[in-house]
């Protein structure tokens, strides 16, 4: 029979997990918004490559990708030795790291759902705040951003609900470390690999679908009302 309480190593991932899918959306946000109008409203030489660049994740195994944040961000790789020497912040092996990896991961998914959200937004709303004076910030705080918030919702969520389940990228960049890097995808893997652990592996395994689930109820549940306030 299922024992459906966890026990504290199966909690401590599930906390960090958590912990890295949130930090990983928070700090993705701003980037995914740049990145979404750039796509949907600017031409501009070598966007082909951009576009390319920023769903490159969706395509390659994550292990490419954890190995490429460790060339560039491991304690010598360019960038990290820039951190640690400037900052004294190291990110290979680290939750941060974890957080980075499952950023990358999710990225595309957040920029898809922002970007086509912001291509259906009505340029002339915009066309009448820029003939009554307003600028292009004014333009797209006021105007833009609010028409977009489904999409930037749902991506956003999108993206806590794919940085949870992030476990190639992550274990290539930031190995398995106990209480520091060991997610729940890792701590099923672990708990996997270990003679007895299967009914661990389980609980894990139902947690992680039951997550997955409810952040993409969320997501349709948030953004339909969103969208519904704003047609009103």
């Amino acid at each position: 029979m299922l024992e459906l309480t966890l026990t504290p190593l199966e909690r401590e991932a599930l906390a960090l997990s958590l912990r890295v899918a949130l930090w990983s959306m928070v700090l993705s946000l701003p980037f995914g918004v740049l990145t979404a109008w750039l796509l949907a409203r600017r031409e501009f030489p070598g966007k082909a490559l951009f576009n390319g660049l920023v769903h490159l994740p969706l395509v390659v195994p994550p292990v490419v990708v954890g190995y490429l944040l460790l060339v560039l961000f491991g304690r010598r790789g360019p960038l990290g030795a820039w951190l640690y020497d400037s900052f004294g912040l190291t990110l290979a092996f680290s939750w941060r790291g974890a957080a980075l990896a499952a950023g990358v991961m999710a990225f595309p998914l957040m920029v898809r759902a922002m970007r086509l959200s912001l291509e259906a937004v009505d340029r002339r709303l915009e066309a009448a705040a820029r003939t009554l004076g307003a600028g292009p910030l004014e333009v797209f705080v006021t105007i833009t951003l609010p028409l977009m918030s489904p999409g930037i919702l749902a991506g956003a969520i999108l993206a806590f609900a794919r940085s949870l389940g992030e476990f190639g990228a992550t274990i290539t960049f930031v190995s398995n470390i106990p209480g520091e890097t060991r997610t729940l995808p890792l701590a099923l893997y672990s708990l996997a690999q270990t003679p007895g652990g299967e009914t661990g592996a389980l609980r894990l395994a139902l947690l992680a679908v039951v997550l997955a689930l409810a952040a993409l109820a969320a997501s349709e549940i948030l953004a339909r009302r969103l969208r519904e306030r704003i047609e009103a």
